[in-house]
This record gives C-alpha cells, sequence and structure tokens, in this order.
C-alpha cells in the first residue's frame, strides 16, 4: 500500500475520533449535570473562586489561591498540627507546609507549640486571620445577595435548608 492510499483511511480514523470524542464529551456533559453532588462540587469551585476574586481586590489582601482556601475550613479555631491538616485534607505534610507557610507570610496564620506536646507545633489563625474570616463570610453573603437576585430568594432559601439537612445528616454519620 502506498503512502497515497494511507491517507483517506486516515482521515476517515481521525473523524471517526473526533466524531466519538464528540459523542463522549455530549454524553459526560449530560452526566455530570444530572448528578447533583457534581453540580454542587462545580458550583462550589466557581464561588470559591469569585470569592477570592473579590477579596483579592481589596486593599493589603493577601493573594489567595484555591490551594489555600481549601485548607482554611480544616484548621480548627484551637489550632491543628500539619499531620492532622495533611490527613484531612489527603496531601503530603510537606505540600501543607508549604501552604502554611504562604498563609504565615500573608499574616493569616501562625505556628506555635503545642500544649499537649512539647515536640509538636500547631498551626493557629492570628488576628489578622481571624478577621478574615469574618471578612470572607461577608463576601460570602454579599455573592448569596446576588444569587437570590439572580435565582429567586425562595431557591436561594431552599437550598440552604436542603444543604444544612446534608450536613448535618454527614455529620451525624461520621465519615466512612
Amino acid at each position: 500500500m502506498t503512502k497515497k492510499s494511507l491517507e483517506p483511511r486516515r482521515a476517515q480514523r481521525d473523524h471517526d475520533a473526533e466524531q466519538g470524542q464528540d459523542a463522549f464529551d455530549q454524553k459526560l456533559a449530560a452526566e455530570k449535570r444530572e448528578t447533583t453532588l457534581q453540580v454542587l462540587f462545580k458550583v462550589a469551585r466557581l464561588l470559591d473562586e469569585r470569592a477570592i476574586a473579590r477579596v483579592g481586590q481589596r486593599q493589603g489582601a493577601p493573594r489567595l489561591r484555591r490551594s489555600h482556601t481549601s485548607l482554611l475550613p480544616h484548621l480548627d479555631l484551637a489550632g491543628t498540627r500539619i499531620t492532622d491538616l495533611a490527613e484531612r485534607l489527603g496531601i503530603s505534610k510537606q505540600a501543607v507546609s508549604q501552604l502554611v507557610d504562604d498563609l504565615e507570610a500573608f499574616g493569616v496564620v501562625a505556628r506555635e507549640p503545642d500544649p499537649d506536646d512539647a515536640r509538636a507545633r500547631r498551626v493557629v489563625f492570628t488576628a489578622r486571620g481571624r478577621e478574615g474570616l469574618l471578612d470572607g463570610l461577608a463576601v460570602l453573603r454579599g455573592l448569596e445577595r446576588e444569587l437570590a437576585q439572580a435565582v429567586g430568594a425562595k431557591r436561594m432559601q431552599a437550598l440552604r435548608e436542603g444543604l444544612l439537612a446534608v450536613h448535618d445528616h454527614l455529620e451525624q454519620v461520621g465519615p466512612e
């Protein structure tokens, strides 16, 4: 077979592969929209991105990334050890230490001796970090108001109630 006679076959194969990819992409998009938790994950990511952008627009605000904001909910107000943060996040201690280094440089957290173990240190929110938590919640409330205007206050209230019911259930049954 000559090189020239193979070209139409390659072109057909490439076309078929492209068609198959398009069909897969459409099926995947449809499946994602049908899966409530996938929609929840996507919406959470989009809102996180918006919240980070708004916080970043404030004068003197730290340049937070999504990796930073993913750590914050796992940090107990009384402080948390790096090893516990790594376990909660499912990443290495080195990766957590790097994020903590960043947040420490921003003045959001500090490392201090653990009162339960003199050899260990725990990560705690600084006064600026605690203030930042309240500021972040204010940003989220602003986003909620905008969404209530866009999709309706009743829908936002129903969403809140549904999410709280799921939250309470998951807290009650605990981790798997």
